[in-house]
């Protein structure tokens, strides 16, 4: 039988909130009435690790021979953050694994039992329709507050075997989250055992690596990911924007790389960014910024291409990053020969919280006549009316290309250390 000192004398300590999430439906344990656990908190607080290995010591504890789900936001997330840990500790705890790639099916073993679990992506309302039809024992969620309610609920409609249970995990949203109000608020009422979880629960973070962790954030991005707090995102986007730091004169010098930034509009502005690296700080050298609604007359594709043309100048540009759904525009670019295109990523929260930590890191600086860039930095706002975080549709262009930027370029030049609430 697997045995807690088995798996701790295999593996690092666990903390007191680890061991809950690893034993909770042990007979011995005092929650094991409890139908489900929730563990949600800080990122990197060791949540997921415990949460995998005791869900699958749960499944042959108490079954043989049956089905289980296991779910992520997607197959490939899914994978990454919880697969790829999690069979190789099963096998030096003496499991025999078989991951089925094609049919997203893992085979697990021991001794006499053996149990099936099917790997699903909840990413959207169409995913639900997946696992409709399926008997499942148990389904474990990981990142539950990235999928949609209609696929989570089909989920766990499909746990209809006797003794069957649920497991959660998830890092906090906005506090209007279907998920918060309807699990974490009603825990008592669900009989699910909820264990808030700090960086602090995590034996294997070192204090100089909390201290890391600690220093990446603010605003509300600090109190969700550091301090696990459900809060909303509220007031100006990029509070951490400082005029007397963040805004700098580039090296009169020829950079080392140049890029440029495009969030491409015909009725709304079109605003795009020169970008020069400098001793490994980027400059937003100069920018286009074109209101037709100002100046009373749109511009065609050819126009703007014109205009992107100028700002560049004699720069050797790497590539020309431009807002994804601007599709003619792209071809633009790409029937003249001239640039490099690269479609941007389009993540709006991820990227702006790309964006708030190379503020903070000091990889971003704006040249002072980028007047509509410095402009938007103080009047970009959180919309406080939505359940979900987005940032109000105004004076956001410069924003927009700013942040493409940042993901397109500083976010790919190396080990992204920064861990996401949205998708890990």
């Amino acid at each position: 039988m697997l045995t807690l000192e088995k798996i701790n004398k295999k593996f690092f300590p666990f903390s007191e909130k680890q061991l809950t999430a690893l034993s909770w439906w042990n007979d011995s344990s005092p929650y094991h009435k409890y139908d489900a656990i929730i563990c949600d908190g800080a990122v990197r607080s060791g949540k997921t690790s415990c949460m995998s290995v005791g869900f699958v010591a749960w499944t042959f504890y108490r079954f043989s021979s049956h089905s289980f789900a296991i779910c992520g936001k997607t197959i490939a997330s899914l994978r990454r953050n919880v697969i790829n840990e999690l069979l190789p500790t099963l096998e030096n705890l003496g499991f025999s694994c078989k991951l089925k790639i094609s049919t997203n099916v893992i085979e697990i073993s021991k001794g006499k039992r053996k149990n099936r679990f099917y790997l699903f992506g909840g990413k959207d309302e169409a995913s639900a329709s997946l696992i409709q039809g399926m008997t499942l024992a148990g389904v474990l969620f990981d990142e539950v507050a990235l999928m949609p309610r209609s696929f989570v609920e089909q989920a766990l409609a499909r746990c209809s075997v006797e003794g069957s249970r649920f497991w959660f995990n998830c890092n906090p949203e906005n506090p209007q989250h279907w998920f918060y109000l309807e699990w974490i608020k009603k825990a008592k009422e669900k009989n699910a055992l909820y264990v808030h979880f700090r960086m602090e629960d995590n034996p294997s973070l070192s204090p100089e690596i909390l201290a890391r962790y600690k220093s990446l954030y603010s605003g509300h991005f600090y109190e969700r990911f550091v301090l696990g707090k459900w809060v909303a995102a509220q007031g100006l986007v990029y509070s951490n924007f400082d005029v007397d730091r963040d805004i700098c004169q580039p090296p009169d010098r020829p950079a080392e790389k140049y890029y440029i930034s495009c969030d491409y509009g015909t009725v709304n502005p079109s605003s795009f960014g020169l970008w020069g690296l400098y001793n490994d700080v980027w400059y937003r050298i100069r920018e286009y910024y074109y209101n037709s609604k100002k100046v009373g007359s749109q511009r065609t594709d050819e126009e703007h291409y014109s205009a992107l043309c100028e700002l560049a100048g004699d720069c050797h540009i790497e590539s020309v990053i431009v807002d994804p759904s601007a599709a003619s525009f792209i071809e633009c670019i790409r029937r003249h020969g001239k640039y490099h295109v690269t479609p941007a990523k389009n993540n709006v929260v991820d990227g702006i919280r790309r964006v708030s930590d190379a503020l903070r890191a000091q990889e971003i600086k704006i040249a002072p006549c980028c007047h509509d860039a410095i402009r938007e930095f103080g009047l970009y706002r959180w919309d406080d009316n939505l359940s979900k975080d987005a940032p109000k549709k105004e004076n956001d262009h410069a924003m927009d290309d700013i942040r493409y930027f940042v993901m397109g370029v500083i976010a790919q030049g190396g080990c992204d250390f920064f861990a996401l609430a949205l998708e890990r």
